[in-house]
């Protein structure tokens, strides 16, 4: 929780049948990225759907959501990353959106997941933000360039084992890195990982 803009990181594993109910949201940006399993998705937008590995889901709450994720099947776990990133305009008209990132996967460079952008690659939210996705056999080392001055980066290794400077991390660490312009991520074993980079001053 609270990594400069950064609000909340939840890894969730959901049972079976389970879920979360219709639940509120308003002025935040929700980002799903599921790992394993069938995640369904269901808002008072009217969208309603499942979604699996290899896709990105985001929302603008702005105003204010209803939505509700739950599990899509009853005998298997769905596994996904749950993200909340506090927006730099409020009061926006809420929106949905979701697309597929796994045609444009990048094996050992860093893949952009999401942007401030619409244009650009991956989703977009109402922040300075940037989402990439490192997916590294064991050996390559790539640098990372922040996008933006004033902004860190947390990394979160999915799977395998990852090194960064004299730190070294293994599956579902979290590291919180600022006060930089780049750094080298090498991977000591095949590993996945996502980096979040965020603004670290919160909006006033």
């Amino acid at each position: 929780m609270n990594f400069g803009v950064l609000r909340v990181l939840n890894d969730d594993v959901v049972a079976g049948g389970r879920g979360f109910g219709t639940h509120p949201h308003r002025d935040m940006e929700i980002i799903s990225i599921p790992l394993e399993g069938d995640l369904q998705h269901e808002d008072n937008m009217g969208h309603k759907g499942i979604i699996q590995k290899g896709k990105v889901q985001v929302m603008s709450a702005g105003t204010g959501v209803y939505h509700s994720e739950k599990n899509a099947n009853a005998d298997k776990p769905v596994k996904f990353l749950h993200i909340w990133v506090i927006p730099n305009q409020f009061q926006v008209t809420p929106r949905y959106d979701e697309i597929s990132i796994a045609e444009n996967a990048k094996k050992n460079n860093f893949q952009q997941i999401l942007s401030p952008h619409k244009n650009d690659d991956g989703v977009w939210i109402y922040q300075e933000a940037w989402f990439h996705l490192a997916d590294f056999e064991k050996g390559v080392s790539k640098k990372y360039q922040l996008k933006k001055a004033g902004n860190g980066v947390y990394v979160f290794v999915i799977k395998g084992k990852i090194q960064i400077g004299d730190q070294i991390l293994t599956e579902r660490d979290g590291y919180g890195i600022s006060d930089t312009s780049s750094f080298n991520l090498e991977a000591l074993d095949d590993a996945e990982v996502i980096m979040m980079e965020v603004p670290m001053k919160l909006p006033e």
